[in-house]
């Protein structure tokens, strides 16, 4: 069986962008401030690749050649820090709000954190 030249490009081009790109892209490295806060920077990660190629004989010699390409982008945009206290957790977004459904999810944390001191303070009563 002959080896598969585009199949081939597609692994290395596979390979590179997930050496490039993890988890730790997304979610970073914790910073620790001198109060105990714990911030996470969180981004946002897109990318694409390309590749293709083919098998055609030349016209002197009567022997298969390959041909191909690839290209690969990607990139990386800061979205929010994630900042979490010993009684609080803050989502601080870098960019404006899109719509309605990113003004709910960044209120989700104070809605939690309220509703629970609610019910904190109605069990002391």
């Amino acid at each position: 069986m002959e080896n598969n030249n585009v199949e081939d490009m597609l692994g290395i081009t596979m390979d590179k962008i997930k050496e490039m790109v993890d988890t730790d892209t997304v979610i970073g490295e914790p910073i620790i401030a001198k109060n105990g806060s714990m911030i996470l920077p969180v981004s946002k990660v897109s990318y694409g690749f390309a590749s293709g190629g083919s098998d055609f004989k030349t016209p002197k010699t009567e022997k298969k050649v390959f041909g191909g390409g690839s290209g690969a982008g990607f990139t990386i945009t800061p979205i929010a820090f994630l900042v979490i206290t010993t009684d609080d957790v803050k989502l601080l977004q870098i960019q404006s709000f899109t719509g309605a459904l990113d003004r709910i999810i960044s209120m989700t944390p104070d809605i939690v954190t309220k509703i629970g001191n609610y019910f904190k303070n109605k069990n002391r009563d």
